[in-house]
């Protein structure tokens, strides 16, 4: 692999100096071996290594955020410094004046002023490695691990901006509704009615928020419900696996999320992780996308060589990541509940 890197590294930089790519490969690989000489073995190849699979975990946290309902959310992770964004940078929208004739125009105050939050910091647990698995494995052990700490970043990233994106509680600006559907005999849950989404609708209606770029994240069962009781959904439903995309309905760009949050039988939001008792489901959410960010911030790679630990001849390895979703303001949304009969 250190060879493989070090032509890699060679050939690039000498086709930026108009070098032969040959050269430059067979230049690099000289230069590794004199450093190398000189310091502890692995000690260069660790640090380039690091550097490497960071990189190739910051990609594959993108690309595992295409196409999926996070997608299209604006992002603002320009403006994260040390990890921490300030909301003032974000945006609030002020006031519009329309034909006015009154001058100087008033001066208006963003009362949300200037909140620095700081990005949720999401740390995957330590997998070992050891030298026997990388003999003897038949495929890259490290491409493998990347892959792995990637999908579990990921999955952690949206399970926490899906919760983030419902509200508390049912307020005028919050609204969250309860199903009216048939009772499940098994469960007690009331199942999702056409007509309820269609009232997800009008609660967005009422709070003013444009009918383009309307978002609708299912949970399963309601995507189930919405399976039995519409002939317009069954049609039109053809999930994209890797996105979880359905496709559109009542004005809603639909999507199917596994790890929506669960809400009490008194209709308040559940910390992320709890599960659901007696009564309690997850919940199906809809969002103006203009109105919610995202924002990355740092990644880092924790790497500890084998020739480190003679005793388990064993390398450590895991990530930490900072990212964070939520609303500007908690006034374009809507969640809707499953209702329980005992």
């Amino acid at each position: 692999m250190a060879v493989v890197f070090n032509s890699v590294l060679g050939m690039t930089l000498a086709m930026l100096l108009g070098i032969q790519p040959a050269a430059g490969a067979v230049a690099m690989n000289g230069v590794a071996l004199l450093v190398g000489q000189g310091m502890p073995r692995c000690a260069l190849r660790a640090g380039v290594l690091t550097e490497i699979w960071t990189g190739e975990l910051v990609k594959a946290l993108r690309s595992g955020l295409e196409g999926s309902w996070l997608d299209g959310v604006p992002d603002q992770s320009s403006i994260v410094n040390n990890d921490v964004i300030h909301l003032v940078d974000v945006g609030v929208d002020p006031d519009v004046l329309v034909n006015n004739t009154t001058y100087p125009i008033p001066l208006q105050e963003l009362p949300d002023g200037d909140i620095a939050i700081s990005l949720d910091k999401f740390q995957t647990k330590v997998t070992p490695i050891t030298d026997d698995e990388l003999y003897a494995l038949s495929y890259d052990k490290m491409a493998r691990v990347k892959e792995s700490h990637a999908n579990a970043l990921n999955d952690s990233k949206m399970t926490k901006a899906a919760h983030a994106l419902c509200a508390k509680e049912n307020t005028k600006t919050t609204p969250v509704l309860k199903t009216t559907g048939e009772r499940d005999e098994e469960t007690g849950r009331l199942r999702l009615a056409p007509s309820d989404v269609v009232a997800m609708k009008r609660a967005l209606d009422k709070l003013k928020v444009p009918s383009d770029n309307r978002r609708l994240v299912l949970c399963p069962d309601h995507v189930n419900d919405l399976l039995l009781a519409s002939q317009n959904f069954r049609e039109q439903y053809n999930i994209d696996r890797n996105t979880g995309k359905v496709g559109m309905l009542y004005g809603f760009t639909i999507y199917e999320y596994a790890n929506t949050p669960v809400y009490s039988t008194a209709g308040k939001k559940k910390n992320v992780g709890l599960a659901a008792e007696s009564g309690e489901f997850q919940c199906s959410f809809a969002f103006y996308t203009p109105r919610v960010f995202k924002a990355t911030g740092s990644t880092k790679m924790y790497y500890s060589d084998a020739a480190t630990d003679p005793q388990n001849q064993r390398s450590l390895v895991n990530f930490r990541h900072y990212f964070l979703c939520m609303p500007k303001k908690e006034d374009a949304g809507v969640v809707m509940t499953s209702g329980y009969k005992a």
